[in-house]
């Protein structure tokens, strides 16, 4: 009798060893909701049978064209040319429509089990010749999840009913249809569907104590983006209305919660169809009604709704976890482990803790060495005796543009092709002659950006192998060779300024000295006229002449001694102003050399700068003095000089331009040099003091070139409001 009964067992065991199961996924791998159902179809399956199971993506989240289902079929068709399966299951709406479309050609007398849909039309199937077809209904219960928050919200006023504009939000769509028939009108039903997730995201920004939301879907944009889960969630976690959901994908992404379908559930329940299927041949269309409530313990708190005076029966998520749930395995250790093994873990405890303590030591220390090495910005590198490069920080690997494999073990010269590398080959060659001389060098980084480096070498020896090598590290020390150079222009700055205010203080004398005498001219001007008794009026006399000399001489005397005083601060100043005082100072000189000044100013231009204004005007003087120079070699009926103000973008440019023929070239790019003149009797200090104070004074910008008559100095400045 036990032989039979064993004999039946292998008989009942190899009847079924190679049955198969195609499950065909409607969307991708990774896609919460379908992968939730097969998961747990999965686990039924290899609990206690043998079964062959294969699944296939169609991935129609993403693409839905008819093209893409009909190359599908033309792939599915190949693939599964000489394979026959005992049953066929479609996760969601795509795969089931797919499998009716196809059902003749590819899977003819297949039993069909279809779950997720959440409509399902026997006729559909018996069109397609589908006989042997079950199907397990995911009808989500919208009017239970609305009943529920009714309860939790009696302020309720509105009621926002979130979807997507989805292929799937169709089906959905009567249900929801069907709840804003049934509701109870006391409230605002609103059925909302946003063009994206920011459109969600901005609507449900604000709090409203008297609102709130039922989530069922919102994966595609209108634009047919798809909206990941994650993204999702986040807009879950920070609505200000507490969200209430359907299904369980959304439960720990900080939705209030609600009645809803667990997945893990639905996809046991499918699993054991399956089986009923293959073991029974029972086809049966069931509607899931194994309803969970699941509500979050933070959100319950946050909104303060409790799901005790809602519904008997909720399990809680997020929940805080008390002392003893976070240390639970380890009181439950202490309490049961016997009181004779405790002296010897503890002699284990403390031996491994030494062991550990001692590694750590050890790795704390070469981390530190590692982590302080890289940590120092400048680059650092090991030669041996031989100049092979056996060690560096990662600064020195970033200086050669090199990982650090590609360095060691080589020198300096063998990088024939790394321009970084020559560069710093040929440094150490000129260094190792002269240490002194050249032990600074000027680099350019991988950005292109101009570093000035110091070399400094020491030699070391390994104590164990008694090898020596040599240490090379490189300090950047180009900020300050910059505040060298800073200082070194400030100091020009404020000598010139010195020298300006010591001629100042000399005219201011000189002045006065003649302010004297002018008056004294006026006073024997009157007196002559009154003792001479003409019969004529002061008006109409020499008189008038000469104190309208003496007072245009008083004028130019104030105007000049302005002029050559330095500025004591920056202030606000008008641009053309400015330029138009300068011009009245040198005028005669304009004059009579015969040079014609233009000024144009285009409509609108602000002429408004932040800066030293008299050291501004004497910049331009240095610009105009140059060109007078230059025009003074042109004909006496042709010597001109332009002055344009314009505004561009939020700058003021003047534009100085004389047809006196242009700069050499070969001068054009050292003009703004110091010292540099191509006068016989020039000192050189002009123009590299107007380049000093329009670019580091007043943060302009100045610039030359040569036009078709002659040369354009070009100043930028910001212009103020």
């Amino acid at each position: 009798m036990k032989k039979l009964f064993l004999l039946f067992i292998l008989f009942v065991s190899f009847s079924f060893a190679n049955q198969s199961i195609l499950i065909l996924n409607s969307y991708h791998k990774g896609y919460e909701f379908s992968d939730s159902i097969i998961n747990a179809m999965e686990k039924e399956f290899y609990k206690n049978h043998n079964l062959d199971v294969n699944i296939l993506y169609m991935d129609a989240k993403r693409i839905t064209s008819k093209e893409y289902f009909q190359n599908l079929k033309n792939l599915y068709e190949v693939q599964l040319k000489n394979i026959n399966f005992d049953l066929v299951i479609t996760v969601d709406r795509f795969a089931y429509d797919f499998v009716l479309d196809n059902y003749s050609s590819m899977f003819k007398n297949t039993p069909v089990l279809t779950v997720g849909i959440e409509n399902f039309f026997k006729e559909n199937a018996k069109k397609n010749q589908l006989e042997k077809i079950s199907a397990l209904i995911e009808k989500r219960d919208l009017l239970g999840n609305i009943h529920l928050i009714q309860r939790a919200i009696p302020t309720l006023e509105n009621l926002y009913i979130v979807n997507d504009i989805s292929a799937n939000a169709q089906h959905t769509e009567p249900l929801i249809q069907e709840a804003i028939e049934k509701h109870n009108k006391r409230y605002n039903l609103i059925y909302y569907r946003a063009k994206n997730l920011e459109e969600l995201k901005e609507k449900f920004s604000k709090k409203d104590e008297n609102s709130a939301i039922l989530f069922v879907r919102f994966y595609k944009d209108i634009d047919g983006h798809l909206n990941k889960n994650q993204e999702i969630g986040e807009f879950i976690k920070f609505s200000k209305l507490p969200v209430f959901i359907t299904d369980s994908i959304f439960v720990n992404s900080g939705a209030f919660g609600g009645k809803i379908v667990d997945l893990n559930s639905f996809g046991k329940k499918s699993a054991l169809m399956a089986l009923d299927i293959l073991y029974n041949s029972n086809y049966e269309i069931e509607v899931f009604k194994d309803f969970t409530y699941v509500f979050d313990e933070q959100k319950i708190k946050e909104f303060l709704i409790f799901p005790s005076s809602l519904v008997d029966k909720y399990s809680l998520v997020n929940k805080s976890q008390t002392f003893y749930d976070r240390h639970k395995g380890f009181i439950n250790f202490v309490f049961t482990i016997s009181p004779l093994l405790i002296l010897l873990i503890i002699g284990l405890f403390r031996n491994i803790y030494l062991r550990k303590q001692v590694e750590k030591d050890l790795r704390q220390r070469i981390e530190f060495d590692a982590v302080l090495l890289n940590a120092i910005e400048s680059p650092i590198f090991w030669q041996d005796e031989n100049d092979v490069i056996i060690d560096s920080n990662n600064k020195f690997c970033s200086f050669l543009n090199l990982p650090s494999k590609d360095i060691y073990g080589h020198k300096l010269d063998n990088f024939k092709k790394n321009n970084n590398a020559l560069t710093i080959n040929r440094v150490l060659e000129k260094y190792k002659k002269n240490s002194e001389q050249n032990s600074q060098f000027s680099f350019r980084t991988n950005s292109n950006e101009k570093k000035i480096y110091f070399i400094k070498q020491a030699v070391y020896c390994d104590s164990k192998t008694k090898k020596t090598g040599i240490v090379t590290i490189f300090t950047d020390i180009t900020k300050e060779k910059q505040i060298e150079l800073e200082k070194e222009k400030n100091q020009q700055f404020i000598i010139q300024q010195s020298k300006l205010a010591e001629i100042g203080e000399i005219f201011s004398s000189i002045a006065h000295q003649w302010k004297s005498p002018l008056v004294e001219i006026t006073t024997i001007a009157q007196e002559s006229f009154y003792n001479s008794n003409l019969a004529i009026s002061e008006d109409e006399s020499y008189v008038k002449d000469i104190m309208t000399q003496v007072n245009y001489m008083n004028n130019t005397i104030n105007d000049f001694q302005n002029f050559i005083m330095p500025s004591n601060k920056k202030r606000v100043f008008n641009a053309k102003e400015a330029i138009n005082s300068m011009l009245e100072i040198v005028s005669h000189n304009i004059k009579y050399n015969y040079i014609t000044v233009k000024v144009d100013v285009k409509d609108n231009t602000n002429l408004e700068v932040y800066g030293f204004r008299n050291e501004f005007m004497q910049s331009i003087l240095n610009i105009v003095n140059n060109a007078k120079d230059a025009l003074q070699k042109n004909d006496l009926k042709n010597r001109k000089l332009f002055i344009y103000f314009f505004n561009e973008k939020e700058n003021l440019v003047i534009k100085i331009e004389d047809n006196a023929g242009g700069i050499k070239e070969s001068n054009l790019r050292k003009i703004f040099k110091p010292y540099y003149s191509t006068k016989k009797e020039g000192h050189g200090i002009g123009l590299y003091m107007a380049k000093m104070i329009i670019e580091d004074k007043m943060n302009g910008k100045i610039m030359v070139k040569n036009e078709k008559e002659g040369a354009s100095f070009e100043i930028v400045l910001e212009s103020i409001k």
